[in-house]
């Protein structure tokens, strides 16, 4: 035997879903479609960012570290060998080895800057939109909500006047009561997305500072500190075994430090 609760006047089971759309009418279709929108869009980005996201690991920090004592070819050739297969999803080992390879190559610095900066805006932008999408969620769906009841009011008050005043209470309270679950709904949807979308600001904030003070240690090293690295690896004696790769991760020197800046200058 079926629930009374859940069996409309047709006898058909219903659930919970369908009692708020009945309840809130089509307003609350296209909250419940908003709301699994937003789901769905924090899943993908949740999954996106765990793969392609930037992001500055002990092994770039150290080839960074051995990068402002001896800023060498060893260093991108280390870090381009050593990467593995997520290695070569994250963006900043690309940033990286890009700019050292083409401070080494003398490209001019404005170039390498302007470079940069696309890069870097390009390494973000794929979670630009998703947080817009939720940001958007996040500011419609009270309006939403709040279209709903005034909806459900006019409904409610055009009931109560066609019965000429003589409604009783118990008529016009069910219809505001129905009337507001669609502004419950909508602030139940609005206030989760508002919260997740100023998480992901303040990540992808982060983010952005971790790529520009990496980058800026990468272009703060002199060009004179280059030059010498490369006149003593094709003069000294030694110069294959300077050439030779050396562990980033022997490298403790605190002495220079990046300063946090923007790369773009």
């Amino acid at each position: 035997m079926s629930d009374p609760l859940f069996t409309d006047a047709t006898g058909i089971s219903t659930g919970p879903v369908s009692q708020l759309v009945e309840m809130g009418g089509p307003v609350m279709m296209v909250l419940l479609a908003i709301a699994v929108a937003g789901i769905v869009t924090f899943v993908y980005l949740m999954l996106y960012g765990a793969f392609f996201a930037p992001r500055f690991t002990a092994k770039l920090k150290n080839a960074i570290k051995f990068w402002q004592q001896k800023p060498g070819r060893e260093v991108p050739g280390q870090l381009q060998r050593s990467a593995g297969r997520y290695t070569r999803l994250n963006p900043l080992h690309h940033l990286v080895v890009n700019t050292m390879s083409a401070r080494l190559n003398g490209t001019d610095a404005q170039q390498i800057r302007e470079s940069v900066a696309k890069d870097a805006h390009d390494a973000l932008e794929p979670f630009e939109a998703p947080l817009k999408i939720i940001e958007v969620i996040a500011a419609l769906a009270p309006l939403l909500g709040l279209l709903g009841t005034v909806m459900g009011m006019m409904e409610a008050f055009s009931a109560m006047a066609a019965t000429e005043g003589r409604a009783n209470a118990s008529q016009l309270s069910g219809g505001i009561y129905e009337a507001l679950t669609t502004t419950a709904a909508g602030l139940v949807i609005a206030i989760p997305f508002a919260a997740l979308a100023a998480w992901i600001e303040f990540r992808l904030r982060r983010i952005q500072k971790t790529i520009n003070s990496a980058l800026v240690t990468v272009l703060s090293v002199p060009e004179a500190a280059l030059s010498d690295h490369e006149t003593a690896d094709d003069t000294t004696p030694d110069a294959e075994s300077a050439k030779a790769p050396r562990p980033f991760a022997d490298y403790s020197g605190t002495e220079h430090r990046g300063r946090l800046a923007n790369a773009t200058g």
